[in-house]
């Protein structure tokens, strides 16, 4: 199984459509995004995923009632502070900062997914994978890309647009 991993949008809606694109044309089965969506606008973009998206809520995510009501209506499940769940046979936790990660999420996670950085980070750490891929809100011209898991062998592809 192949998932879909997007961080920091902050309503970036061109550089969404494109990052839309992308997942539907890896044939990603599902999609996480790491917070930093900004606006409802964002999720309405990402309602055409082929996929379903789940994730969690960023420090930028100020209009939370027009995202909760969004999610809700696209059918995404977007929550405040840690998601944990199982996917593909493999322990997935997504959250936005860093420094929410710490040994106890690490030991029971096999892929830990976070943003709030716009810098791509691979490392591992007490036994989990740690991804963000960095950029993709336009920020940083030339550095956007968002990631591409393969659950099986915990392997990484960056997609770059």
């Amino acid at each position: 199984m192949r998932i879909g991993v997007v961080s920091d949008t902050h309503n970036s809606l061109r550089n969404v459509e494109r990052i839309v694109e992308l997942f539907n044309a890896a044939g990603v089965a599902r999609v996480f995004h790491t917070g930093d969506i900004t606006q409802a606008k964002t999720l309405e973009v990402l309602a055409r995923l082929a996929a379903p998206l789940a994730g969690v809520y960023g420090n930028n995510d100020q209009e939370r009632d027009g995202l909760e009501r969004a999610a809700s209506d696209y059918r995404m499940q977007l929550v405040h502070g840690a998601l944990s769940l199982e996917c593909g046979a493999r322990r997935i936790a997504v959250v936005h900062d860093p420094r929410e990660i710490d040994a106890r999420l690490t030991a029971t996670h096999d892929l830990v997914l976070h943003g709030h950085t716009h810098r791509l980070t691979l490392e591992r750490r007490g036994g989990a994978l740690i991804f963000n891929p960095g950029e993709c809100a336009g920020f940083l011209p030339g550095h956007n890309a968002v990631g591409i898991v393969d659950l099986a062998k915990l392997e990484l592809e960056l997609l770059r647009f």
